[in-house]
Order: structure tokens, then sequence, then C-alpha cells
């Protein structure tokens, strides 16, 4: 026999685990980094995750109930599968993972871990046998006409939290995009501008490929070959006609505006951006993982200036 709950009554026990993750997330969080998190992808205290896969792992372990160890078993392997299909969907749509389970032995692409894995089951057994037994009697009890208000309340609080925080997502890849981009412009340009003082005969200074993965050595040496370029022209202007003279100064302009475009992609004044990626210390990228870095820093930067400014007011 199945659950024969009313659609009012799922979101409520939806909303209520999503709440109960949040509270664990944050408070795991909190303690491993030694600072108080509001986890999650959400502005509010609500995390998706646990309350999806709190509904699956009620309606999936129904069948099987009177068999603790099949409950367990099909805890495991359905609430992996949630995370995983879950984990995939939103770096494909974001290009970061959430979470990153990347560092850990016994882990699956980064988005499944064996002992995450091993802890849905005992969440399951839990669940079941302990957990939903008097959240299930409290929702009961409540009067339809409440109950309603206070779900259709919360749905269209954590609707327009979800649609606010879905499009501070979709900003961040745009902006971990546009500043690889302007990586990229920047190496050519580098590239570039060695090339034409080989072009002059001048020596080259060797420079590592591992170096050149950090912006500010690209952004150091682009400005130490223009004032090269620049005492070339100065002193040795037979050897720097017009036509270098003009690519030199245009390739100068692009260094400017991707330079500016940088900082103004990785500046992070959107205050839902910035709880985005404070909220979430272990999101990663594999294909932008130094802008993805950048971006963190800069948002934790702006945390602390502000706190400077309302100390200096106070």
């Amino acid at each position: 026999m199945m659950y024969s709950y009313s659609i009012i009554q799922w979101l409520a026990f939806f909303y209520f685990y999503c709440f109960c993750g949040w509270c664990f997330e944050s408070t795991y969080v909190s303690i491993c980094s030694r600072k108080l998190t509001n986890r999650g992808f959400l502005r509010g205290p609500f995390l998706p995750l646990y309350g999806s896969g709190a509904i699956l792992l009620l309606v999936v372990s129904k069948p099987v109930e009177g068999n603790i160890f099949l409950v367990y078993v099909v805890g495991c392997l359905c609430a992996t599968i949630l995370e995983y299909v879950t984990g995939v969907a939103m770096e494909a749509l974001f290009k970061v993972r959430y979470w990153d389970y990347s560092n850990h032995r016994f882990q699956f692409q980064g988005h499944i871990w064996l002992v995450s894995s091993l802890a849905w089951g005992l969440f399951t057994v839990l669940l079941t046998r302990v957990v939903h037994v008097p959240v299930e009697r409290i929702v009961l009890a409540v009067p339809g006409s409440v109950l309603t208000a206070v779900i259709m309340v919360l749905t269209v609080l954590i609707g327009a939290d979800f649609a606010l925080s879905f499009k501070a997502a979709i900003d961040i890849k745009d902006m971990l995009e546009k500043m690889k981009s302007t990586k990229t412009e920047l190496l050519h340009i580098h590239k570039r501008l060695d090339a034409i003082i080989a072009s002059a005969g001048e020596s080259i200074e060797n420079r590592r490929e591992a170096i050149l993965e950090s912006m500010d050595e690209i952004r150091s040496g682009i400005e130490d070959k223009l004032d090269h370029l620049k005492n070339l022209a100065a002193n040795r202007p037979g050897e720097y006609p017009e036509s270098v003279r003009d690519e030199v100064s245009e390739l100068k302009k692009k260094y400017i505006v991707n330079v500016e475009l940088r900082n103004r992609m990785s500046s992070i004044r959107d205050f839902f951006q910035r709880d985005l990626l404070r909220n979430n210390p272990s999101m990663a990228s594999d294909q932008y993982q130094e802008c993805l870095d950048e971006l963190k820093q800069n948002a934790g930067r702006r945390r602390k200036d502000r706190r400077k400014e309302e100390k200096e007011t106070q």
C-alpha cells in the first residue's frame, strides 16, 4: 500500500526536509570552515536536494518497508542516482559543481562518493523508521485550510528565491566564460608581442608554461613587453617600422579592453552572486577553476570591505 497524501501534504514534507537538509549542511560546513555558512543553492534556509531525496526515499522504500536491509540498499542506490543526476545536470547547466568529492577516495567524477552513498542508506532507514512517523502525524493533524495557506506562502517565497538564485548561477556561468575568453585573448597578445620582439632581433625571456597560467604573470609579462617595445621605438627607431608601431598600438588597446572586462566580470556586485559563491565553498569547475577561485576571493573580499565600512560608520 502506497502513501495517500495530498499534493499539499507532499509539499509540506518536501519543504520540511529541505529545511532539515539545510540545517545539517550549514552546521557541517560551518564547523569544517570554522565560520557561519548559509549553505546551499538558495538564499533561504532550504536545500532542494535533501527535500527531493527524502520524498524519493519515502516512495521507493515503501514497497520493501518490512525489510530493513532492503530499505537500506534501496536508499543507497536511489539517493546516489539522484545525487549523481542532479550534479551532472547542474554542472552541464552552470559549468560548475556545487559539491565536489574529487579529493576523496572512492568517488566518481566528483559528483558521488561511497561514504556519502552509504550515509544515504542510513538516512533512509532513519527517515522511514524514526523521523517521518512524528512528522507525518504533525502534518496530518494540521487543518487543511491552515496547511494550504502556509504551503502556498512558502511556495511563492521559495519560488522567487529559486528564480533569483537560478539567474545568479547563470550569470556566474556567463562571467566564467567571459573571464576565460579574456585570458585566452591576453595569452594571444602576450605571444604576439614575443614574436614582434623576436623579429627585432631582441632576446626573449623564456617563461615556463605553468607561469603563464597566472593572470598576474600574464599581465606583468605584457606590460614588460610593451615597455620594452616603447624603449626600442625611442632608442632604435630604424628597427621599429610604422607597421609594427601600429600593430603594437592595437595590441595595447586590446590589452586594456580585456583587462577592464576581466576586472568588471570578477567584481561581483550582485549580492545573490556573492552569496552563492560564499555559500558553496566546495564549488569546483574543471573548465574554469582559476576564474572561479578569483570570483570566490573577490566575493570574500567584498564582504570584508563591507564589514570594515560598517565599523567605520558606527
